[in-house]
C-alpha cells in the first residue's frame, strides 16, 4: 500500500460560502461531496491530513490584488463545517499562495514521508498549482483529482490543470 499524505487547500468560508468574500461559485460547492469521501478514505487509511488555511492581516498586501478575505480570527478564513478537521490532522495558517511559504508544511511532510501526495481545494489556478509547485520542487509524487478542485475562472482551472500536469508533473485524475 502506498503512504499517502492529503493537503486540503483553503477550504474556507470566504471561498466555500456565497456569503464569502471571495466566494468561487458553485464548482467549489460542487467539490464538497467529493472532498468527504476523500477525506474519509484517508482517514480510514492513516493519512497524514493537513489543512491549509489563507489567514491573512487586515491591511495584507495581496488586498491589493483581491477584495480583503480571509482576515485571521474571522469567519471567513474558518474551514466549512462540512470538512472539519478532526484530532491529530494539522492546520495550517498561511499568508501566501504556496502552502510552503511560512508555514512548517515542509517539515510536517517530510517527518511523515509519504510516497504520494494527493491535493485538492480551492483555488485551482492560485493556491493549489503554487503548492502543488512547491512539491514539485521538493521532489514528491503529486495527485490532483479533477473533482476536487475549483476556481472562480474556468479558463484558468483549464490552465492550471494543464500546467500542473505538464510542468510539475502532477498525475490529474
Amino acid at each position: 500500500m502506498v503512504k499517502t499524505a492529503l493537503i486540503v487547500v483553503d477550504m474556507l468560508n470566504d471561498f466555500i460560502d456565497e456569503k464569502g468574500a471571495l466566494y468561487c461559485g458553485q464548482s467549489a460547492r460542487d467539490t464538497i461531496p467529493f472532498l468527504r469521501l476523500r477525506l474519509a478514505a484517508h482517514r480510514r487509511a492513516g493519512s497524514l491530513v493537513v489543512f491549509l488555511q489563507d489567514a491573512h492581516a487586515k491591511d495584507d498586501r495581496e488586498f491589493e490584488k483581491f477584495p480583503s478575505h480571509c482576515v485571521a480570527g474571522t469567519w471567513g478564513s474558518q474551514i466549512i463545517d462540512e470538512l472539519a478537521p478532526q484530532p491529530g490532522e494539522k492546520v495550517l495558517p498561511k499568508t501566501r499562495y504556496n502552502g510552503f511559504f511560512g508555514t512548517d508544511l515542509e517539515n510536517i511532510i517530510a517527518a511523515y514521508g509519504p510516497e504520494e501526495v494527493e491535493v485538492v481545494g480551492v483555488c485551482t489556478s492560485i493556491c493549489v498549482m503554487d503548492t502543488v509547485g512547491g512539491l514539485a520542487n521538493r521532489d514528491y509524487r503529486t495527485l490532483v483529482p479533477r473533482d476536487g478542485v475549483a476556481d472562480f475562472d474556468a479558463e484558468a482551472h483549464r490552465f492550471a490543470l494543464k500546467r500542473m500536469e505538464s510542468l510539475y508533473g502532477a498525475t490529474i485524475v
